[in-house]
């Protein structure tokens, strides 16, 4: 008897404790998720996710998972638990309610790398006061005067140097144009200066890490990444340090009309941010930008009439700049390439420059009869709403006239593009978090096209393609053969 009074002693604590944990278990809601497959411990499905493969398909990882589980499923992507969603009404609800149902939630090595006060990875109040003043650096006014004006000038600085039957890689001569134009506006340095070229090759070294691995060791694209970063940001540092003497000592250079210029003026925020801030956007406005243009520039080839129709349209624009008198282009002549803008919708939705947006749940949230946990992780995938043959007519056809009103213009077949569909289309994200720069790449895009068609044919002078990796890239560059017209 002394030797079970322990045990009866402890039976009502070990009773209460079993007790304890059974209405633990009954409050816990039982979720009812989408089908999926959750995959290996840790990775998950991460590595077949992020496999590379056609950027003008959704990838064979994708369909095959939409084809067994449906456009919702549910898997285990960059360590976490995630619903993924190829449904373009989820999308739009998941982009619509940002900050009250869903919020920004990347990878923390894209933050390792972008930098803490990035506008990728903020939310919340500073995410929306660096935005305010990104979207006052390009306000309409600007874009108007100032930027169009510059969005020319780097454009024909690298149209200028095309030779006759000359073969060269069409995605360097975009990233050429895109970082030129960036580094000018932000920071006010000339194309081909050398401390220009210096931070050119830094920020390549930056980006190879941004898409690799997020392995930080010695040798890795990632490691040298980071060192790169460093570089980068110092560099920077010094350019601010310039400009508040300056500011101090009242000698203010009224050439200097960009973005840091603006910051230090109009913004209390601190150097770590303001760092991070540019970094940003030379990143956003660089890439994604002159990925969209040698996107265009592969797929125009593929469309002889398109490309009949684009030099129709720039031919009258160029026959009124004539007439007038006028040179430059002026923004009354870019609302007139409509045409144009119909061939950068077709792009950015065949081409999908952003595959997929990181987002997490703050709230159980039901859909279509499935549960999001709060904490999940959630990945709208807007490549598969525009590859979406529900939406989209024969999508994987690259038809500009899709996106006309009518639809009734030539090589227009079968291909349309109804309002509901339209209503779906989000190259630039949505919601709060739309891209700031959204109206900037569709000029970089229409100017850069305007010249091109009017003064080249081109023809690609080797097999290659766009592929995801799940960053949109070529693997040979893109080589073309130019031929002045």
């Amino acid at each position: 008897m002394p030797d079970s009074e322990p045990i009866f002693l402890l039976l009502p604590s070990i009773l209460s404790l079993i007790l304890f944990f059974i209405l633990i278990k009954r409050k816990q809601r039982r979720y009812n998720l989408p089908p999926g497959n959750m995959g290996w411990p840790f990775l998950g499905e991460t590595i077949g996710y992020l496999g590379p493969y056609s950027a003008t398909s959704v990838g064979e990882f994708m369909h095959q998972h939409i084809s067994r589980y449906g456009n919702i499923y549910k898997s285990n992507l960059f360590g976490e638990k995630t619903i993924v969603s190829a449904d373009a009404g989820l999308n739009k609800f998941i982009l619509q309610n940002e900050g009250r149902l869903f919020e920004c939630s990347y990878p923390r090595s894209i933050g390792g790398i972008l930098g803490k006060w990035s506008m990728l990875v903020l939310v919340g109040d500073m995410h929306r006061d660096m935005r305010i003043i990104s979207l006052n650096f390009l306000s309409n006014a600007r874009l108007r005067t100032h930027l169009l004006r510059e969005v020319e000038k780097h454009t024909l600085l690298v149209l200028n140097t095309w030779k006759e039957k000359c073969i060269f890689s069409a995605q360097d001569e975009a990233k050429k144009f895109t970082f030129n134009l960036m580094a000018k506006n932000i920071m006010s340095m000339d194309p081909g200066h050398p401390e220009t070229e210096q931070l050119k090759k830094e920020y390549v070294t930056f980006m190879k890490g941004v898409v690799s691995a997020p392995l930080n060791l010695p040798g890795t694209a990632y490691r040298k990444a980071l060192q790169s970063r460093s570089t980068i940001l110092k560099f920077i540092e010094k350019k601010m340090e310039v400009r508040i003497r300056k500011m101090k000592e009242g000698k203010e250079n009224s050439e200097e009309d960009d973005l840091l210029e603006w910051v230090l003026k109009h913004s209390n925020l601190s150097t770590e941010q303001i760092l991070d801030l540019i970094l940003s956007l030379l990143f956003a406005g660089h890439e994604t930008s002159s990925v969209a243009i040698t996107l265009a520039i592969y797929f125009l080839p593929g469309c002889p009439l398109a490309i009949q129709q684009l030099r129709e349209e720039h031919l009258e624009v160029a026959r009124a700049k004539n007439q007038s008198g006028e040179t430059e282009l002026n923004w009354d002549d870019y609302k007139k390439m409509e045409f144009t803008q119909c061939v950068i919708n077709e792009t950015l939705r065949l081409g999908n420059v952003v595959r997929f947006l990181h987002r997490k749940a703050l709230k159980d949230i039901r859909y279509k009869g499935y549960d999001i946990p709060c904490g999940w992780k959630v990945l709208p995938v807007i490549a598969a709403v525009h590859l979406d043959p529900c939406l989209f007519d024969h999508p994987q056809l690259f038809n500009p006239w899709r996106w006309q009103q009518n639809n009734g213009s030539r090589g227009a077949g079968t291909a349309t593009s109804s309002a509901s569909s339209s209503n779906y289309f989000m190259p630039f994200g949505g919601g709060p978090r739309l891209c700031a720069g959204t109206e900037l790449a569709k000029l970089e895009m229409a100017v850069f096209i305007h010249h091109l068609v009017l003064n080249y044919q081109w023809e690609l002078a080797d097999t290659d393609e766009a592929f995801a990796f799940p960053f949109v890239d070529f693997p040979k560059g893109l080589p073309i053969r130019v031929f002045k017209s």
